[in-house]
């Protein structure tokens, strides 16, 4: 919890508590859509907290309204990470761009933007490794593929998603900070929100570093995501 609201729950005030959160919380911000297609999505985050599956997610969302996207395997590092990406965009229904194991994974990223503009398809969305306990090479990792992505596009890929595990609390602050370093972070997804996760270290990632909460994973099925609303996770954390 952030020092202001300290006083707050020690008076145990929590109608000005709930609205303080909110305050915090807000505003929300929409996924940016490019008007130059495609619009370049990046997924970043450590491995397990649900990257791969939102970015399935979203790719079905974005079918439901009509939009194609294609899928990039940017993951190169972890056993299977393409293969369990693949997996889904079957059942999604989308293509998946990938290169073996070990590929460089900027070269990934490069091959499926010029896909996409290849092939008129409106958005891409990028996986991409999360493996803190070798900082280094996964900062200068994602810098490549920034650097890939803005030749490709002439600008910044368009969101810089982190993807947190709603159930690891304070840990989420230090992943923030991490990610931040070696990205300029967009939003945020929170994933395993399921009801029994409180999720309450967003308050402080929000309210120190600024990065606003952009959509939350509430299950493991394709339809479970949603936006984020300040008010109905405020809410939701009172009620647990």
């Amino acid at each position: 919890m952030t020092k202001e609201l300290l006083p707050l729950i020690k008076g145990g005030d929590y109608s000005q508590l709930e609205n303080k959160i909110i305050e915090i919380l807000s505003p929300t911000e929409p996924l940016k859509v490019s008007p130059i297609p495609p619009t370049v999505y990046i997924f970043l985050g450590v491995n397990g907290t649900g990257k791969t599956t939102t970015i399935a997610k979203l790719a079905h969302r974005l079918k439901k309204e009509g939009k194609e996207s294609l899928l990039v395997a940017g993951d190169t590092f972890r056993a299977a990470a393409g293969e369990q990406l693949e997996e889904w965009g079957r059942r999604v229904g989308v293509d998946v761009i990938k290169q073996r194991e070990g590929a460089d994974p900027a070269a990934v990223v490069f091959d499926a933007i010029s896909a996409a503009k290849a092939r008129d398809i409106p958005f891409v969305l990028i996986d991409t490794a999360g493996r803190l306990h070798t900082k280094v090479n996964l900062l200068e990792e994602l810098k490549k593929i920034n650097r890939v992505i803005e030749r490709q596009i002439e600008r910044k890929a368009d969101e810089r998603l982190l993807v947190l595990d709603a159930t690891i609390g304070q840990n989420a602050i230090q992943q923030a900070r991490v990610f931040l370093e070696a990205c300029d972070i967009t939003g945020i997804v929170l994933c395993k929100y399921d009801g029994t996760a409180k999720g309450g270290a967003i308050i402080p990632i929000r309210k120190e570093l600024g990065i606003p909460i952009k959509l939350l994973g509430t299950g493991e099925n394709l339809e479970d995501l949603m936006s984020f609303d300040p008010v109905t996770f405020t809410k939701a954390l009172f009620q647990q």
